[in-house]
């Protein structure tokens, strides 16, 4: 037989409190004491209760729906935010609904106005711009996250090439005064942005850069390595992702090169795949989490009349140090 759902009256038994006060912190009411809090959110542990959300949209009018906009004529699924972005609606208790918008611009802010005004959700989260037109609607709160285009790839926050000047001090402080940068696809904002900050802080510290054009694949980081003469005086990488970073690394490796004794290298992304590779590669993580998690948190702040959370500013990127870099090898 099915285990039996926990009901509200089954949180306030164990809780000791009574099902109005159950019922109240579900509401995001506020002006519980926080011992209170606990003991209900701890019982709710216990018994893996989740909200009834068919009967909750009866009795109340709400749906406990949100909606996720994202472009349909994508490549691929922003799978970490989008990750952050459920956990955090769940948590707050509200189900979502992922649905592409087809079209020219135009008709995606149409049909998302459409969705807005249809009372079907109770709040709607657009990732990707929707035009300079904004949604308005007197019953429905929409949040844009606009660091994304139509493709989903980075724009904003997300294509932010500030790490790369943190990067090359990281190698010039070693003693590095040869570095190469494998640039990505240049279509993208990010690759732009991280090669413009490369040439730009190179100079300023008065050491050689030098700019490899190149893609996001690993053939283009090995490609590059594989293309330096046999006298290089390259002795650091600066790859524009951890693909590049690993198909550098392989052509150092065939060329006889140690890494990082003869040649350090940084990657861009913090793939898994860097803590367990030999050596482990240097890189810079995207906190892609955070962007979803406080999104969903200002929705769900803007449903419930709330005030949203102060917003985290700082940069998304941190500059992860591991084991393919070093000083460069001596004269």
């Amino acid at each position: 037989m099915r285990p039996k759902r926990a009901t509200i009256y089954d949180v306030a038994e164990l809780s000791g409190l009574s099902h109005q006060t159950v019922s109240r912190y579900l509401r995001h009411n506020g002006g519980l004491k926080s011992a209170t809090a606990e003991k209900v959110q701890s019982a709710i542990e216990a018994l893996n209760y989740r909200p009834n959300t068919i009967a909750r949209s009866m009795r109340t009018r709400r749906t406990g729906r949100v909606a996720i906009l994202m472009p349909a004529a994508m490549h691929s699924l922003p799978l970490r935010l989008m990750s952050a972005v459920s956990a955090t609606a769940h948590l707050a208790g509200y189900a979502i609904d992922m649905l592409g918008l087809e079209g020219a611009e135009a008709d995606r802010v149409a049909r998302a106005q459409e969705l807005a005004d249809s009372g079907e959700f109770e709040g709607i989260l657009a990732i990707a711009t929707l035009g300079n037109q904004p949604i308005v609607s007197s019953t429905t709160p929409v949040v844009i996250i606009a660091d994304y285009d139509d493709e989903l790839h980075g724009t904003g926050a997300l294509a932010d090439g500030a790490a790369c000047a943190e990067i090359v001090k990281t190698l010039v402080d070693l003693g590095h005064t040869h570095i190469l940068h494998v640039a990505g696809a240049p279509q993208y904002a990010s690759a732009r942005n991280r090669r413009r900050t490369f040439v730009d802080t190179t100079s300023k510290l008065g050491v050689s850069g030098i700019v490899a054009d190149g893609d996001w694949l690993g053939q283009s980081g090995y490609d590059a390595i594989a293309a330096l003469p046999a006298d290089s005086v390259i002795t650091a990488v600066v790859a524009a992702n951890d693909t590049q970073a690993m198909g550098a690394i392989r052509a150092a490796r065939d060329r006889g090169w140690r890494v990082p004794e003869d040649l350090s290298v940084f990657g861009w992304d913090d793939n898994e795949l860097c803590r367990f590779t030999t050596p482990s590669l240097s890189t810079v993580a995207i906190d892609r989490e955070r962007q979803g998690r406080q999104a969903m948190e200002e929705l769900v702040a803007l449903i419930q009349g709330s005030e949203p959370p102060v917003p985290d500013t700082t940069s998304l990127h941190t500059v992860v140090k591991r084991e393919s870099i070093g000083p460069p090898p001596r004269p």
